[in-house]
């Protein structure tokens, strides 16, 4: 054989993965679920932002949140802590979650409302993704929206240096505004490395420690997941 036959391997997994997204988010929508793809870094507030978000919604919506991680359930006893029913999915060392996984996970989030006799169609659901930049990136899950959380600590450059996240990202929020005059992070400047990667999304300051800023986020996210249903 003189010819050599290259297959792109990474492509064709990525192929059939979008064609399992596409159509899970339109079976989430015949149900009326708005599936939120939460994405950051380590230690940016994903969980801190997850919870005074839950605390806020809770009357408004029903809510329901998919906690993964490589092996732990820290973040989904925090959120448990709520009162918002959770479930953990671990991902076996994996360092992101694909739309396999995903539907893996509602499914039995399905099963556990069911059992507990609540609606298994919840408004709104938050799935909490592996904290990294780059591999969820990669991946789609199937959600209605991708939301990322970038922390000032980590500065504005970051669109610049991971041009993906940033790519498929429908929401920015950049937490612990607090600590602004403490780094060098220009928001003007974050904001137009953002729109160089995405016109279309939103960028929203805020500090889910003291709770600026965050009423522009639920507005956001109720917004949306009322048009979901429309």
């Amino acid at each position: 054989m003189d010819t050599i036959r290259v297959i792109e391997v990474k492509r064709g997994v990525l192929d059939a993965n979008d064609a399992a997204a596409d159509q899970m988010r339109q079976e989430l929508r015949t149900r009326g679920t708005f599936l939120v793809n939460l994405m950051s870094s380590p230690g940016a507030g994903k969980t801190t932002t997850l919870v005074r978000t839950l605390e806020a919604l809770h009357d408004k919506l029903s809510i329901t949140v998919m906690e993964a991680d490589i092996d732990s359930d820290v973040d989904t006893r925090t959120i448990l802590g709520t009162g918002v029913p959770a479930i953990q999915l671990h991902t076996g060392g994996m360092c992101h979650l694909d739309a396999g996984m995903t539907r893996l996970g509602l499914e039995e989030l399905r099963a556990s409302l069911q059992a507990d006799g609540a609606d298994p169609n919840p408004d709104l659901v938050f799935l909490e993704n592996v904290g990294n930049l780059v591999c969820p990136a990669e991946f789609d899950t199937g959600a209605s929206v991708n939301a990322m959380i970038l922390s000032v600590p980590e500065g504005d450059d970051k669109p610049l240096k991971y041009p993906l996240m940033f790519q498929v990202t429908d929401v920015v929020l950049v937490n612990k505004i607090d600590v602004l005059p403490y780094f060098d992070f220009d928001l003007a400047r974050f904001e137009e490395n953002v729109h160089m990667r995405n016109p279309k999304s939103q960028v929203i300051p805020i500090c889910a420690k003291t709770g600026e800023g965050m009423d522009a986020w639920y507005d956001w996210l109720l917004a949306n997941a009322r048009a979901w249903k429309a």
